[in-house]
């Protein structure tokens, strides 16, 4: 399976189909990527040194999880000046969107399945 696929991989835990698990993208989950599509879907765009500040990264690593996200287009890279000073920028992608939302959906039934599971017992 692709990177591209495995991000627009659908939450399993929908159906009856596998364990909520299944659901969960390798590119997404990961969770300073988890991270940086959560921050970014709050708002147009997000500057990469606020990324960096929120999520406590290093800059080379930072960059290397950018570089993952961007291969697999769920965020955008946009670099610019903010008066004199160089800025980057990033904004997640509808792609990203969608595989924010799909790893939301298969943590929510891994959830309910776990409350569900812990109430029977």
């Amino acid at each position: 399976m692709s990177t591209e696929d495995d991000a627009n991989a659908p939450a399993v835990g929908s159906s009856n189909a596998g364990h909520p698990t299944n659901g969960l993208s390798d590119t997404v989950h990961q969770r300073h990527r988890l991270g940086i599509l959560t921050i970014a879907a709050e708002t147009e765009r997000v500057e990469v040194a606020y990324l960096r500040d929120a999520l406590e990264l290093t800059p080379g690593n930072l960059s290397r999880h950018l570089a993952v996200l961007e291969e697999a287009n769920l965020i955008q890279i946009e670099k610019g000046y903010h008066g004199r000073r160089p800025k980057t920028w990033i904004r997640i992608t509808q792609q990203g969107q969608r595989a924010l939302a799909a790893e939301l959906n298969a943590l929510q039934e891994l959830l309910r399945r776990h409350q569900q599971s812990r109430a029977s017992t």
